[in-house]
């Protein structure tokens, strides 16, 4: 009994994640099969299960497993992480936020995309010169492998767990509602191709599926918003005002209070929560592992800034699209009785769209492209997030047989062989895993998740990872210290803030912590910890690794002796 209670309210917790961090995707509604959908899955499935076959031919080395034997080239990383990046929560989310509160949306476009620099002049270069496979090489370049490597591989498994729940959930909500398949079982096809792209292809099959599904979203994305700016006359001012007419209608809203879409809103109004959202979408990228990992993945330091270029203007120019996506779904689904929830809008009084609110984008491909664009769109949302799934899984297979199987408990006494079959049972275990949660999760908030996942992100792996790359005096009492904090106080923070201490868990009506984002405070503080206890070591072993940083700082700038990127 007690342990029943204690695992509802474990799946209450995750499930709310961050209350600022999208819309609720909702549970959607059981819809007549749709066939251009259908058709054009199928398509996607047998184009992306015909390249995996070809990858597992030249898939045979743990380095080509983890990252497709570094052959990639800069431009094709540079999409693939733009593949890898583009999720579910963000073609869907984004533009349902729009849909819902106009300018807030643009709080998350320019979030997401600020990240882009971090990582370009900070994190790239040094990054492929000194790892090997993942951040935990890099971390851990200088300082002892054990207690650093498993920090890094627990926080980056927790990142993991939460994006992959958003994913799975999101896929299952999105063919329920397109294909009319039953849920658990659209959950379960996710799982199973996701576990054949990785566990057969590796790195090189979610990397060109990845590619794919960029190219097919960056073009889907393209013609849903030149279809409503060719509807406005391609003027931005046009599309404003007459969606601000259209929402004053809608929600029964004179022309002032309308306008106000065009301003902050909701989440800009507590200027703490606004600056912790910010800091960690914007900080949170460096420290996401599954887009780290994709450094790894071209042959030098060249490749992987050039790749980075890519991907920040491949992922700049979609979030501009969600913008005017979201803008368009005001003036072409609002407004049209085939897409609105009539039964659930006398319930609540609200703006109920067919299958949630968090469809806008797909019902606005409907009424652009009719039923056959809709079908590729909705292919396109299936396709985006098997992608960033078998990706999210990649990094999690990563975390656990070169973490901490090779390197934890085997302290490097292992073949390739062995570590690459552990990959693969890691791999079954976190598909089982998430598609388990995936299941358990089916009507709970998954766009909070990816907030939650950028928060964790941003305060126990960024801070470690920047610190270890630039600062001299970082030791590992410091690495370890500051990272379990950061990791520890942003979960506890979020534990206690209203969206889950109030809303969720019911516990009381009045929060302990009165704010929702948890990186304002935690990532600061995992910083300092990080200093503190570095600066206060003084053990032999400290000043062994601080000596080493400046080989460390040689190699990061030059790549010299990257071939034997284990010799530390």
């Amino acid at each position: 009994m007690i342990k029943s209670k204690f695992f509802a309210a474990v799946t209450m917790l995750l499930a709310s994640g961050l209350a600022f961090a999208g819309p609720d995707l909702g549970a959607a509604e059981q819809q007549p099969t749709n066939w251009p959908a259908i058709i054009m899955f199928m398509i996607f499935v047998g184009g992306t299960l015909f390249i995996t076959k070809w990858a597992a031919k030249q898939t045979t080395s743990t380095n080509d497993f983890y990252t497709a034997g570094g052959g990639i080239s800069g431009f094709q990383n540079g999409l693939a992480i733009a593949g890898d990046y583009m999720s579910a929560a963000s073609f869907l989310g984004i533009s349902a936020m729009v849909f819902m509160s106009g300018f807030d949306g643009l709080l998350y476009s320019l979030g997401f995309m600020v990240g882009w620099p971090i990582v370009l002049f900070l994190v790239a270069e040094r990054l492929r010169n000194l790892g090997k496979f993942n951040l935990s090489d890099v971390v851990s370049f200088r300082l002892q492998e054990k207690p650093v490597r498993t920090l890094a591989a627990v926080s980056s498994l927790v990142v993991v767990a939460f994006y992959l729940i958003a994913q799975m959930v999101g896929a299952g909500q999105l063919i329920k509602l397109l294909f009319g398949l039953n849920y658990n079982l659209a959950v379960v096809i996710v799982g199973l191709l996701m576990m054949a792209y990785v566990m057969f292809g590796g790195m090189l099959a979610t990397t060109w599926v990845q590619i794919i599904k960029a190219v097919m979203l960056l073009s889907g994305a393209t013609f849903m918003a030149f279809m409503v700016m060719k509807g406005v006359g391609f003027s931005f001012t046009n599309m404003f005002e007459q969606s601000i007419q259209v929402f004053s209608k809608v929600h029964d809203l004179n022309l002032t209070d309308a306008a106000k879409i065009m301003g902050p809103g909701s989440l800009a109004s507590n200027p703490i929560d606004a600056i912790s959202l910010g800091l960690a979408l914007m900080f949170g990228t460096a420290g996401l592992p599954h887009i780290l990992m994709r450094f790894f993945t071209v042959k030098d330091a060249k490749e992987a800034r050039k790749s980075v270029v890519v991907a920040t203007g491949f992922i700049g120019y979609f979030y501009l699209l969600t913008f005017i996506i979201g803008f368009g779904a005001i003036l072409y689904v609002s407004n049209n009785p085939q897409f609105l929830d009539v039964a659930k809008m006398a319930v609540t009084g609200k703006l109920e769209l067919v299958g949630g609110n968090n469809m806008a984008a797909v019902h606005l491909s409907d009424a652009v492209g009719g039923d056959l664009f809709m079908g590729f769109i909705s292919a396109v949302a299936f396709a985006t997030i098997l992608a960033v799934v078998a990706g999210l899984t990649l990094s999690g297979a990563s975390a656990i047989s070169h973490d901490l199987y090779a390197n934890v408990f085997k302290k490097g006494q292992t073949t390739p062989e062995s570590e690459l079959r552990m990959s693969k049972i890691a791999t079954l275990g976190l598909a089982i895993f998430a598609m388990v949660l995936g299941i358990i999760f089916e009507k709970q908030n998954v766009a909070f998740m990816v907030g939650l996942a950028f928060s964790v992100a941003a305060c126990a792996n960024f801070p470690v990872l920047v610190l270890s790359m630039f600062w001299k005096g970082l030791t590992t009492r410091g690495a370890v210290m500051g990272g379990v904090v950061g990791l520890v106080l942003a979960v506890t923070l979020i534990i206690l803030s209203k969206a889950v201490w109030v809303d969720t868990l019911g516990i009381s009506d009045t929060p302990i912590n009165p704010y929702n984002g948890p990186a304002l405070f935690a990532m600061p503080l995992a910083f300092f910890c990080c200093w503190l206890f570095s600066v206060t070591d003084n053990s032999a072993q400290a000043q062994e690794e601080r000596r080493a940083f400046d080989a460390q700082f040689v190699r990061s700038q030059t790549g010299i002796g990257i071939s034997g990127a284990s010799d530390h």
